[in-house]
């Protein structure tokens, strides 16, 4: 895979805003936005509702953010932000298959845990942002579908052009570059989620940089979110049954 894009003022100037908000901004906000969803979710009935509502509508107006980037550079083409067909689309399709056979069957195992009222992994970091309702969990999986497009389009798409086209690094250190800026976006998990944040991001990275196109990361990022957001929710505190 390689890179040439050619950004312009306006399109380093929006790339960069964003780029900027995503290390500095991004973090803070996700962890104040989970710390109030946490704090109010068993109070106020509608606070998933409003925190899924705002981060959908909040991811889309980011990606704007990301194409305005594109559009105001003519000399950047849709191949450089990772808008393309895979390099090799047999891959694609076999990479595809495999991680959704991984996504369902893990999540079916993790409802299995959840019906023996066992511990299931990684379950308490998200508890707070876990569907209850029918109408919440259609939400949860319209936020999943944002993140996993929203979020590549910029961790990986802008930022790694930007790191490639205005900051003239090399095409795999850009990547690291935003493989790091995206693990800061875990830190409404602690520690913990930082570290998840970059094993995830390193993989998506990886196989946007075998096929050349976000369509796989994409695809994985969609269908590994919509797992972990219909997880089982633990009952709510002082429910029969729940934590105390």
């Amino acid at each position: 895979m390689t890179l040439s894009p050619d950004l312009s003022a306006a399109g380093t100037a929006a790339g960069g805003a964003l780029a900027a908000y995503l290390l500095l901004g991004e973090p803070w906000l996700g962890r104040r936005m989970y710390a109030t969803l946490a704090r109010r979710r068993d109070a106020r009935p509608d606070a998933l509702v409003r925190y899924f509502t705002f981060s959908i509508v909040f991811w889309w107006a980011l990606a704007a953010v990301a194409a305005a980037a594109l559009l105001l550079s003519p000399g950047a083409s849709a191949a450089d932000f990772g808008l393309a067909p895979p390099d090799d689309a047999a891959y694609t399709v076999l990479m595809v298959l495999l991680f959704g056979a991984v996504a369902v069957a893990s999540g079916r195992h993790f409802h299995t845990l959840a019906r023996q009222g066992r511990h299931i992994p990684g379950r308490d970091a998200v508890a707070a942002m876990l569907p209850r309702t029918a109408a919440e969990r259609r939400l949860a999986v319209a936020a999943a579908v944002t993140d996993g497009v929203c979020a590549e389009l910029v961790y990986r798409g802008v930022l790694i052009a930007l790191g490639v086209g205005a900051l003239g690094l090399p095409l795999y250190a850009a990547a690291a570059l935003s493989v790091g800026v995206y693990a800061l976006a875990g830190w409404y998990q602690g520690g913990t989620g930082v570290a998840v944040f970059a094993l995830f991001g390193t993989l998506l990275t990886g196989l946007y940089l075998a096929t050349g196109s976000l369509l796989l990361p994409v695809a994985v990022h969609v269908m590994l979110s919509v797992r972990d957001l219909t997880l089982p929710a633990p009952e709510p505190a002082g429910a029969p049954g729940g934590a105390a």
